[in-house]
């Protein structure tokens, strides 16, 4: 399939859309306004790892440690942390001032409650709960964690951005996390305003006057000092590329998330509006398998798919016309950092020989089930590998039920254990972003342990064993070995695909300063 071309209207055509009320813009300067990836579809950053709820997240909600830009822990709702001789009891101390929104205290049995939700769902902070003999609040300012042996990732594992580790009041804390909070109370230097909350438009954050900054620490990433410089954040969602690229141009909107690749020229030749890279972990295209049910619960077939896989043609319809912002011939992790590799990669064959691979599927078992592929059309870049993949399954023999949603549908879709033809799936496709694209620690989609590992479900105790002993690797070249057998038995049943990968722009109009590097935060941003 060539490169999505679909864009026909050109931009200044569209003008005449803006005339919504939903979307004009505020003539307060202290009104930040900004165009998301998509709905909000869930507000719980424990239940799901879409990016968009981890963006609302990190407004609302504030976290232990943060990271630096350099992807190192710092504190951030703790004053600090004192380590046993024989490493193995930590005892972190809040700083003072903490309130949630509620204007109650954040204590530290809020803490260990929300600690303990977020181990359940999260790929690291698995890791360390399994670590952990006990975790207590002996005071409410001090937690304990007891170790059954040394680990030195404690701080690594409490900044994590996939599935933040969140701290919420206890009351919320106790909910089972495989249900979603839907009552959003955090301590982070944003409300949730719910009552102003339009699904499927609007979402609005107020500036939290309780929030109190810290006073140290780098103002990089997730940490440090994060002061507040406008009084209201604003999303609103709209799904056409064509119109947001017209509201910003116009100077309806501050701040679009994630423009398409298609009119980063167009908008780069505005002297108002800047557009650069900011997530420099870049974002990985992926063909998730549901290994629950037929076909996909046969390694060899997932194999086969995984083998069918040309890079290049993915990322074209993804970044064609910025082809400096894609990565192809890759692994499991970004190119150019300590962890990756090559091994395995030669594998991907693409389409050189359909006959071949639609000969090896039927050898390998597949009886032509219907293979039920989720596609999220509102969100442009998934779409895009989308299309490509369902073209690219089909041409090797598979029979595809393509299923057009809403990014926020396919969000609570892929939750579902139930079979394909009851409501679940076979397929769906996303891209991987964040920490999770640099080392095992927090990849979501190599987590192998069954029902708890990431929407897929994959069972593989020979990967997940391999994936463990990273954490205990004495050294960096120990690591590094180990990534190499990951991937090596990764390939012999790949929990997905890899459709390659590009750096995804933003876009803001040039009198907005101080944008963070990384995931798009709402903090230190100021116009002027």
């Amino acid at each position: 399939m060539k490169r999505r071309t679909v864009l026909k209207a050109a931009v200044g055509g569209v003008a005449a859309t803006l005339a919504a009320p939903a979307i004009v813009r505020a003539e307060s300067a202290t009104t930040l306004k900004f165009l998301p990836q998509a709905d909000l579809a869930s507000l719980d950053p424990v239940w799901t790892t879409a990016d968009v709820t981890r963006n609302h997240a990190f407004a609302v909600f504030d976290t232990l440690y943060g990271l630096d830009d350099n992807f190192q822990p710092q504190p951030q709702m703790v004053e600090g942390h004192t380590v046993s001789a024989d490493k193995k009891e930590w005892t972190l101390t809040l700083r003072g001032g903490l309130k949630f929104h509620d204007n109650t205290p954040v204590l530290a049995r809020d803490v260990v409650a929300s600690v303990q939700r977020w181990e359940k769902r999260d790929t690291f902070g698995a890791v360390l709960a399994a670590a952990t003999d006990e975790l207590s609040a002996p005071n409410d300012k001090t937690i304990v964690f007891k170790l059954k042996k040394p680990f030195a990732l404690l701080p690594d594992a409490l900044a994590v951005t996939t599935n933040m580790c969140c701290i919420m009041p206890e009351r919320l804390a106790k909910t089972d996390p495989f249900t979603q909070v839907t009552e959003m109370v955090g301590s982070g230097p944003f409300r949730f305003v719910a009552s102003e909350r339009v699904s499927g438009s609007k979402v609005v954050y107020q500036k939290f006057d309780g929030y109190v900054p810290r006073t140290g620490g780098p103002a990089q990433g997730t940490c440090g000092p994060k002061t507040v410089h406008f009084d209201r954040v604003e999303w609103t969602v709209i799904p056409d590329p064509a119109t947001k690229s017209a509201a910003l141009a116009n100077g309806e909107f501050d701040w679009w998330e994630n423009p398409v690749i298609d009119l980063v020229p167009q908008l780069k030749s505005n002297k108002n509006i800047v557009v650069t890279v900011k997530d420099h972990t870049g974002e990985i295209g992926c063909l998730r398998f549901n290994h629950l049910y037929p076909p996909f619960d046969k390694p060899e077939i997932r194999k086969i798919v995984a083998q069918a896989v040309d890079q290049q043609n993915f990322m074209d319809a993804v970044a064609g016309a910025s082809p400096e912002l894609i990565k192809v011939g890759m692994g499991l992790f970004v190119p150019g950092t300590p962890m990756a590799n090559t091994v395995g990669v030669s594998n991907m064959v693409g389409l050189k020989d359909k006959e071949k691979l639609k000969k090896a599927l039927v050898d390998a078992g597949y009886k032509g089930e219907k293979i039920v592929t989720l596609v999220a059309s509102d969100f442009p870049t998934i779409n895009q590998i989308g299309l490509v993949g369902v073209d690219m399954m089909q041409q090797i023999g598979l029979n595809v039920e393509l299923v057009s949603l809403d990014w926020g549908t396919v969000v609570q879709r892929r939750a579902k254990k139930d079979p394909p033809d009851q409501g679940g799936w076979n397929v769906f496709f996303t891209f991987l972003g964040g920490p999770g694209n640099v080392s095992p620690a927090s990849n979501i989609a190599i987590r192998a342990s069954g029902g708890d590992a990431w929407f897929g479900w994959p069972n593989i105790p020979k990967l997940e064993a391999l994936r463990l002993s990273w954490f205990d690797a004495p050294d960096l070249a120990g690591q590094k070995k180990v990534c190499e057998d990951i991937q090596a038995e990764w390939w012999n049943g790949p929990t997905y695909a890899n459709t390659g990968m590009y750096f995804q722009p933003t876009a803001f109009r040039s009198d907005l300063k101080d944008i963070p590097e990384g995931i798009p935060q709402f903090y230190r941003v100021k116009r002027g």
